[in-house]
């Protein structure tokens, strides 16, 4: 075989279907996000963000920067290996104590990225529960999924956010067969909300475990950001919540919180885990800044929802095709890949506005979109140079609009 042959004719098959990624060069500036400096081909423009998932903009708030710069001053760069073999920096210890305090558990376990939490505990736990189940949402993130595959535990699919078919499934197995539920709060690339009070009766009447992730719901639901759960008042009734450092709270990490012996399960015999460098203390200090920021201030959430209902208005007012949930989340569909990198380019192009394309796999065939996330620091004048420069496009490219009385 010719390697580099094939690696190339696999690219070019990307491109052809229009589902080749391009990563833009940006430079985000400090105090200013969500602006950006963007590089390439050979020049630079000012651009905004629209599609980060920093959704808080906390990332620049100053709370995290002072913890981030007095760490390194105090403690250095790194934490000097994993935490087996290297011990355990104590602003790891507070951070985690920071998040079993958010959901309300007993003991947090932290990794270095949300997607090795999930990959690291569902793969623990369901590799290590003799006979375990998982009964896994159809639309759970590719982290979730590889975790479970990797356990090689056996694994039932159920519909998205059906809570019927995931009684079917249950009620077809021995009451006393573990069983693992696992499911997020918000769907990232949808924002739709899943059932959280009726997953968890299920579990309670079928003697299940439940795995929530709320990667894209913590700090920004509930009266302290424990999540979607929180603010539903459920937290007590899930066995694993999940999260990540990366969004909302704009540093990078990821985390579970459950009961003590679960977390120190984990810890005792995930490989995700045990052999993985520590994060640097840095970010856990920064981390743990932004969680204790947004534990005590309502003022980002309030106005990070403010800013999601403008622009949902404003794409109504302009007849620019999005779909409705309850969430932060805004997919603005296109439907063909091709003219969905072709909008994101000329965005980015022309009007200095940048909004990554959300093609295959990312989403199935036929449901390409830009995904908008608004936050509490793009400004109305932010708004207003967006919804303006999409009904351009929409004009000049004839996609299909809805009309205001269809909406």
């Amino acid at each position: 075989m010719d390697y580099a042959d094939f690696f190339t004719a696999q690219l070019d098959a990307l491109r052809d279907d229009g589902n080749y990624r391009i990563f833009a060069d940006l430079e985000r500036r400090r105090g200013a996000f969500p602006k950006a400096l963007n590089r390439g081909d050979g020049t630079q423009r000012d651009v905004t963000i629209w599609c980060s998932n920093d959704y808080l903009g906390m990332g620049q708030h100053p709370d995290v920067l002072a913890a981030m710069h007095a760490a390194i001053d105090k403690v250095g760069a790194g934490a000097g290996g994993t935490r087996n073999i290297s011990g355990t920096t104590h602003h790891h210890v507070l951070l985690e104590r920071e998040l079993a305090d958010l959901h309300d558990k007993e003991a947090a376990l932290l990794f270095t990225s949300g997607y090795v939490s999930n990959w690291a505990a569902l793969g623990t736990l369901a590799s290590r529960i003799p006979d375990c189940l998982v009964l896994s949402d159809a639309l759970n993130h590719a982290s979730m999924i590889e975790g479970i595959r990797h356990s090689r535990a056996q694994c039932q699919v159920w519909r998205h956010n059906d809570v019927a078919h995931l009684e079917q499934l249950l009620a077809a197995q021995p009451l006393d067969r573990p069983k693992l539920i696992a499911f997020e709060s918000v769907y990232s690339m949808d924002g739709d909300i899943a059932p959280i009070k009726e997953i968890c009766g299920l579990a309670d009447k079928y003697n299940a475990m439940t795995y929530l992730d709320e990667v894209h719901a913590v700090g920004l639901y509930g009266p302290t950001g424990g999540g979607v759960a929180q603010e539903r008042g459920l937290m007590d009734r899930i066995t694993v919540i999940e999260g990540t450092l990366g969004k909302a709270y704009g540093v990078v990490g990821g985390y579970i919180a459950a009961s003590a012996v679960l977390c120190d399960f984990l810890r005792s015999f995930a490989s995700g885990f045990i052999f993985t460098t520590a994060l640097p203390p840095s970010v856990a200090a920064g981390a743990a800044a932004s969680v204790r920021h947004l534990k005590q201030s309502t003022s980002e959430r309030a106005a990070h929802q403010t800013r999601v209902a403008q622009v949902r208005a404003r794409l109504d007012s302009a007849g620019i095709p999005h779909t409705p949930n309850d969430s932060h989340i805004i997919p603005v569909m296109v439907g063909d890949p091709v003219k969905c990198k072709y909008l994101s380019d000329i965005l980015l192009r022309d009007h200095g506005i940048y909004i990554q394309p959300i093609n295959y796999p990312t989403v199935p065939k036929g449901t390409e979109r830009l995904r908008i996330t608004p936050s509490p620091v793009h400004s109305q004048a932010d708004i207003d140079h967006l919804i303006g420069a999409l009904e351009t496009l929409w004009a000049q490219c004839e996609l299909a609009r809805i009309p205001m009385a269809a909406q």
